[in-house]
């Protein structure tokens, strides 16, 4: 439980900040509650803002088309700012193989059955 919560606090706080992904640590937070607290699975799957993709994800291994395209936009975003603020070459590469292949993983993956709009 104790690791479902800091899930869920990396998550929200991942939220806020654009330096944090956010769907990983509730997708975390979902699977560490399924294994330790019914109420809160529950609580987390049935939230209005975070229970439609973790549940997507759960059942389906799917991912929305709008989940899709504020990742990869977010990660083209963030290359870019750390090529603005003149990071080092290595750790430009770095991210740019890492976001890479988050991003093909990403589109790779199926749209859920209902309103693959969402």
């Amino acid at each position: 439980m104790f690791l479902g919560g800091l899930s869920l606090l990396l998550g929200l706080i991942g939220a806020v900040l654009p330096i944090l992904p956010t769907t990983i640590f509730l997708l975390l937070a979902a699977f560490f509650f399924a294994k330790s607290s019914h109420l809160l699975h529950k609580w987390i799957t049935n939230h209005k803002i975070f229970g439609p993709p973790i549940v997507d994800w759960q059942k389906y291994g799917a991912v929305s088309k709008v989940a899709r395209i504020r990742a990869v936009v977010t990660m083209v975003g963030l290359l870019l700012i750390s090529i603005l603020l003149s990071l080092p070459l290595l750790v430009i590469v770095i991210q740019g193989l890492v976001m890479g292949t988050v991003s093909v993983f990403l589109l790779t993956r199926r749209y859920p059955p209902q309103n693959q709009n969402r």
